[in-house]
């Protein structure tokens, strides 16, 4: 049974996300808690590309019908994605992160959770540090711009909630999976945004609620105020929104270790502080999730190789002496225009065909 658990392994390191091998094979483990070998197999048949079951079957020579009934089985599971449109059900492919991991966010036990966090540094210096383009990206939050400073609507979380027409609010995986463990933090749990195909997938399979614009944003300002850090997905058009913590999210306290996170962070922004108007009270090094900001002679002082233009230490900071600031025009980035673009950006630097 362990070749197909191979076979999975590498199938979903061939989607752009990656799912590299390790010397322990805890890969390996996670996929044998996860998948039946039949559902291995049943996995392989599917692309990226949503499709109906039809096409799959005739394509993999299986039944229609018994094709159709594991697949609605395993989209249950958070094994595979299933969208509806115009009144058929498609399904494709769903990658480790962002996909079968957050899909099984009622469905965590200790050891999936311990194997998981054991191989997530393998995981994201594959699909994250050694690629360009990244899954997710970082937006300030809005009450750190100054008065008067453009920004475009894909990068304000609140202009993003209010272009949506269906949004769903889950819990975080990452700080329910901590506190499983027994670690974590006592953040606000329920501060996950799926928008589009993601949400209607998110509240077919109980993973969280629909709520409208005005709790949305509400729930917003309740995730700014504890001091999460908005992460959406690295499209002008994107499916969902994190608010993230630096000791639970699995990309944050991975990205805090290395020397220079804000080399691996999509960020237009960067925090500066203005020397006559600190007071030394430290308020912003206590909520810096990147450990960016430290004293020196009585002063705060950011290390922009660490700052990743969150904004968190503006709004903490009572007496004004941080600012967040805009990233000259050539350094600015430009997120693709939707989730199939970005993916297909990341294939294309992974040399996938």
């Amino acid at each position: 049974m362990t070749d197909i658990y191979k076979q999975l392994a590498t199938f979903l390191d061939h989607l752009p996300a990656g799912y590299p091998a390790t010397e322990s094979g805890v890969e390996l483990r996670i996929l044998k808690r996860l998948f039946s070998p039949e559902e291995a197999e049943a996995a392989m048949t599917l692309t990226m590309i949503p499709e109906p079951v039809a096409g799959v079957a005739a394509r993999n020579g299986r039944d229609a019908t018994e094709l159709e009934k594991q697949f609605a089985e395993m989209a249950d599971k958070g094994l595979v994605f299933r969208i509806s449109k115009r009144g058929k059900t498609l399904y494709s492919a769903a990658q480790f992160v962002i996909g079968i991991w957050e899909y099984h966010l009622n469905s965590l036990d200790e050891g999936l959770v311990e194997d998981v966090n054991e191989y997530m540094p393998a995981l994201l210096k594959q699909g994250w540090l050694d690629v360009k383009t990244k899954q997710l990206r970082v937006v300030p939050v809005s009450k750190s711009l100054a008065a008067g400073m453009a920004v475009t609507p894909y990068e304000a979380a609140e202009a993003i909630l209010n272009a949506q027409s269906k949004i769903v609010v889950s819990d975080c995986i990452c700080r329910k999976e901590q506190k499983l463990i027994g670690k974590g933090c006592d953040k606000p749990m329920e501060t996950c945004f799926s928008f589009g195909a993601a949400a209607f997938y998110y509240e077919r399979n109980g993973l969280g609620r629909s709520i409208d614009k005005a709790e949305a944003l509400e729930i917003l300002k309740s995730g700014v105020e504890a001091g999460l850090v908005l992460q959406p997905g690295n499209q002008q058009k994107t499916s969902n929104i994190c608010m993230c913590c630096g000791c639970c999210c699995g990309i944050l306290k991975n990205l805090k270790t290395l020397d220079r996170p804000a080399m691996a962070v999509h960020s237009n922004y960067f925090a500066r502080v203005d020397d006559a108007a600190c007071t030394g009270c430290e308020a912003c090094v206590a909520g810096c999730q990147m450990d960016a900001i430290a004293m020196e002679d009585d002063i705060a002082r950011v290390d922009l190789q660490r700052c990743i233009g969150c904004g968190l230490c503006v709004i903490d900071c009572p007496s004004g002496a941080m600012q967040i600031v805009e990233k000259n025009a050539d350094d600015r980035y430009v997120p693709p225009k939707n989730m199939l673009a970005t993916y297909i950006k990341i294939a294309q630097e992974r040399g996938l065909r």
